[in-house]
């Protein structure tokens, strides 16, 4: 392996580095879908399998040192927005999530991809992106008890007591590490976190309001067990084809696909990962390995599988080829066994991620061209009902619509492809179902 600048210790440094990046969904990602009614011990198994199965697939098929794994955006979407808010079970939104992979993949192995990228404008993508981070914040923020409802201001900061002085704790460590550029940095935090939570309910305050009645936060439930299949192909297929749940798959299909894309265009360009016609390399493998990640996914019990930005780490440390997912892969195996030590992990000690997480995905806002009005008013209008109306739908929705009202009363069709005229039918259509 001594091709592209790279050798074997290279690549397995960068695959261990890449890891220490993006281990934090392994308790992360069972800790929100948690609130989806699935059990934390399972979901963590199939977390942990996903990402194993797709990034080992990644690196042996598409070649490329990228890490793919559940989703932060989609896994909120999938427990706040699709279960809590549509009342839909676990069970059809994982069947929605299988059958948006089913999609993705026909798209990535004929190369509809292109038309489906021409079909939503760019401006709109910067929007959701800054959205869907805005939501994860406030999902960490609402989670932490640091925003709570008030029935005259709709919200409020909450009181300053133990629960969320232990949150402020954690999110200026964690944000002190990341902005050292700490190795693991996520992952430090919340363990730190999660110990300075231990005395809570113990020696001063009182958890049982957001810990379902146990006064501690911290329990500790032992540290190895076998792993856990209980969601495993519980995924509910004729449910999730239902007309009603066309604008849900749609919407994993959206954020998945341009997910991908939009971490394969920047990685790649920062690493130099470009074949001769100026296009990430491999680009059709690795999305065609993202979709069965989403399938996976599907089938396994997780929300959809994709490309993570992260995998940027391992790449600063010199991952070209694609034995730094490998390395990456292997590495998450052996936490299937860990689910009764990696269940302590209150919500306290992940929400200074999330809020995180929702800082990494503000930078494509910058790109939002906002002195041209055509364009800035669907892009922000996108940006702002999706964490106002608690759901991503509704801000790619109405997102759309905007774009296309506005661009054809401005003078401005040609910015209206067929294939979002079709988009729109679909949205407005959703709204009677």
């Amino acid at each position: 392996m001594n091709g592209h600048d790279t050798t074997t210790r290279t690549e397995v440094l960068a695959g261990i580095t890449t890891f220490l990046a993006t281990m934090y969904i392994i308790v992360v990602n069972p800790s929100i879908l948690s609130a989806a009614g699935m059990p934390f011990a399972s979901v963590l198994t199939a977390t942990v399998l996903v990402c194993a199965f797709s990034s080992i697939m990644m690196g042996v098929y598409a070649k490329n040192p990228i890490v793919v794994a559940p989703g932060m955006g989609i896994n909120a979407f999938f427990a706040y927005s699709v279960v809590q808010g549509m009342g839909v079970s676990w069970q059809t939104a994982l069947g929605a999530v299988f059958w948006s992979g089913i999609v993705f993949l026909v798209l990535s192995v004929f190369s509809i991809r292109t038309w489906i990228l021409h079909a939503i404008p760019r401006q709109l993508r910067y929007g959701v992106a800054g959205g869907i981070g805005l939501f994860i914040t406030f999902i960490g923020l609402k989670n932490a008890g640091f925003v709570v409802t008030d029935p005259v201001t709709v919200v409020a900061r909450g009181a300053l007591d133990s629960i969320t002085l232990t949150f402020v704790f954690g999110l200026a460590l964690t944000s002190v590490l990341v902005a050292r550029g700490v190795k693991g940095a996520l992952i430090i935090g919340i363990a730190v976190t999660t110990v300075a939570a231990i005395p809570v309910g113990r020696l001063w305050g009182d958890a049982s309001a957001v810990n379902n009645g146990a006064a501690t936060l911290v329990t500790y439930r032992g540290l190895v067990a076998p792993p856990d299949f209980t969601v495993f192909f519980k995924l509910d297929l004729a449910g999730s084809l239902k007309l009603a749940m066309w604008p849900v798959v749609f919407a994993f299909l959206f954020t998945d696909l341009f997910d991908s894309l939009s971490t394969f265009m920047g990685v790649s360009e920062a690493a130099g990962l470009i074949d001769k016609n100026g296009e990430p390399r491999n680009v059709k493998q690795s999305l065609i390995v993202d979709a069965c990640a989403t399938v996976m996914s599907g089938l396994f019990g997780t929300s959809a599988g994709t490309s993570y930005i992260e995998s940027a780490a391992g790449i600063e440390q010199g991952g070209r080829r694609g034995l730094t997912a490998v390395v990456a892969g292997v590495l998450f195996l052996p936490f299937m066994f860990f689910s009764p030590l990696l269940s302590v992990v209150p919500s306290v000690a992940t929400a200074p991620v999330l809020v995180l997480v929702g800082v990494f995905m503000m930078g494509p806002v910058l790109k939002i061209r906002w002195g041209r009005l055509d364009d800035a008013i669907p892009a922000f209008l996108a940006l702002v009902l999706i964490p106002l109306t608690y759901s991503i739908t509704e801000g790619i929705i109405w997102g759309f619509l905007s774009w296309t009202v506005i661009k054809l009363s401005t003078g401005k069709a040609r910015e209206v492809s067929p294939a979002l005229l079709v988009i729109d039918a679909l949205a407005i259509v959703s709204f009677f179902v």
